[in-house]
């Protein structure tokens, strides 16, 4: 990756990043946590890796994006208004009767690929799409974003095995390992390890496994690469990263992992994103 690349990325992670602080909106809930730490990965899937279309979401040949962990759908969402499939301004709407925007991943929303927020589910979702791009003799890809907390979830290792013995070299799985679940610390809670603990886990289930600063750029786009040349084993990058990412007063902390925000701590959020 060259650097005028990377320094793109990086300026679009902050505008994914303002994006999630708009649709959080004033006095209404949302998991503003768990969005921060995946934004540098959603921003090097959308503007650097994926085969999209914002104007055809539908086109047959696109790549697959799943936000397994439903509830960090605000910075796919920012993406998705940035790329142009609906305006800016209905993030604002988001989670708001006659918004476009729900609370979590819906299918009806354009760019939206699957429902998602029941953890765990997303990447049996990838594994069927896999599955289906082979049968079509499609070359797609699917990628799929998950949680530590969320891989305490058996169903997420069913699906691993499944991919793995399938040999479906056109699935991704990027792990926000940020450490932090809605209850507090993952190791204090269902302790799945940690960043370099998940990646021996899942090449111990047979895939190709990469551990990366899940907040530069360049490492994630350099994975995500590297990926692309693995024949045979699906590949998981795990990305060390901080919950509430860009936000000081959000940063590894469980207190937002779901929170409204006042006007005082909506603007000392912008001013640190952007400043």
């Amino acid at each position: 990756m060259d650097k005028a690349t990377a320094e793109k990325l990086r300026q679009k992670a902050k505008r994914i990043r303002t994006g999630i602080i708009e649709a959080l909106g004033l006095g209404k809930p949302g998991h503003l946590g768990g969005s921060m730490s995946a934004a540098d990965m959603v921003a090097v899937l959308y503007y650097y890796k994926m085969n999209v279309d914002p104007k055809n979401p539908k086109k047959p040949d696109r790549d697959r994006f799943i936000m397994s962990k439903g509830h960090s759908v605000l910075g796919q969402y920012a993406a998705l208004a940035d790329l142009g499939y609906y305006p800016w301004e209905e993030l604002s709407r988001t989670k708001t009767l006659g918004g476009l925007l729900q609370g979590h991943p819906e299918i009806s929303t354009p760019g939206i690929e699957a429902n998602t927020g029941s953890l765990g589910q997303g990447l049996s979702l990838g594994v069927g799409m896999c599955l289906a791009a082979r049968r079509d003799g499609a070359a797609w890809r699917v990628f799929v974003v998950t949680g530590d907390a969320e891989l305490g979830e058996g169903q997420i290792w069913e699906a691993a095995t499944a991919a793995a013995n399938y040999k479906l070299d056109n699935l991704r799985v990027l792990v926000d390992a940020n450490g932090i679940s809605a209850m507090g610390r993952v190791a204090d809670r269902y302790n799945v390890g940690d960043a370099d603990g998940i990646a021996a886990k899942f090449a111990a289930f047979g895939w190709n496994a990469k551990v990366v600063d899940g907040h530069d750029v360049e490492e994630i786009g350099d994975a995500l690469d590297a990926a692309d040349r693995v024949k045979g084993k699906p590949s998981a990058i795990v990305g060390r990263t901080v919950k509430g990412k860009g936000v000081s007063f959000a940063e590894n902390t469980h207190a937002y992992h779901n929170k409204d925000m006042s006007e005082e701590t909506r603007a000392k959020a912008l001013a640190e994103i952007n400043g």
